[in-house]
């Protein structure tokens, strides 16, 4: 059974966990870097990117999350786990993580009282997906090596940069497990891992 790590520090966990469960794999909650030790792919959850960045620090988890980075595991971020996983933050001078090609804008769709739901078209899924977008970012660009997803309103709002997932809705706070599955499959298999590069 697939491990998928979800960090643990603040947002939208038991959500993503339950999503987890339903695509049978197996969800393991992530506090300290050993936790992340034996897992396949890591999902960054939605919740204030400033107060997780603090709470990673605090953790000591930062430097522990960019090994795993570099380990080509997959990574998917949610709203503010987009914008730890994104190489630019608009208006900030370094990015946390810095590791997916894109830039993106925080607080792009409004503060909470302008949170909304949308179907989107997203690429790979075979019909439209109703997102829950809450105080969201979104993608300014995205660089030569990041794939754009889905667009809403002309902006985009997910895309994969190898390994890394990032969307700025919140695919586990519906029933839809689709995007969790699409991420899950982006494990490569044990045959795949054993090929040369």
């Amino acid at each position: 059974m697939k491990r998928i790590g979800v960090l643990a520090l603040q947002g939208a966990v038991r959500e993503h966990v339950k999503s987890i469960g339903a695509c049978g794999a197996e969800a393991v909650l992530v506090k300290w870097p050993a936790d992340l030790d034996g897992l396949d792919a890591l999902i960054l959850p939605g919740g204030e990117s400033t107060t997780m960045r603090r709470l990673i620090d605090r953790y000591g988890l930062m430097e522990p999350l960019r090994e795993f980075a570099k380990t080509g595991k997959p990574m998917f971020g949610t709203c503010a786990g987009l914008i730890l996983l994104a190489k630019e933050v608009v208006g900030y001078d370094e990015p946390h993580l810095g590791v997916m090609d894109v830039v993106v804008e925080r607080n792009s769709f409004g503060r909470q009282v302008d949170s909304f739901e949308a179907d989107l078209t997203v690429q790979g899924l075979d019909a439209p997906f109703n997102a829950v977008f809450i105080r969201a970012p979104h993608i300014v660009s995205a660089g030569s090596s990041a794939e754009v997803l889905c667009e809403h309103d002309g902006r985009i709002v997910m895309a994969r940069s190898g390994p890394f997932l990032g969307c700025s809705f919140h695919p586990e706070l519906t029933d839809d497990h689709r995007i969790t599955e699409y991420f899950i499959g982006m494990i490569p298999s044990t045959n795949e891992a054993l090929l040369p590069n």
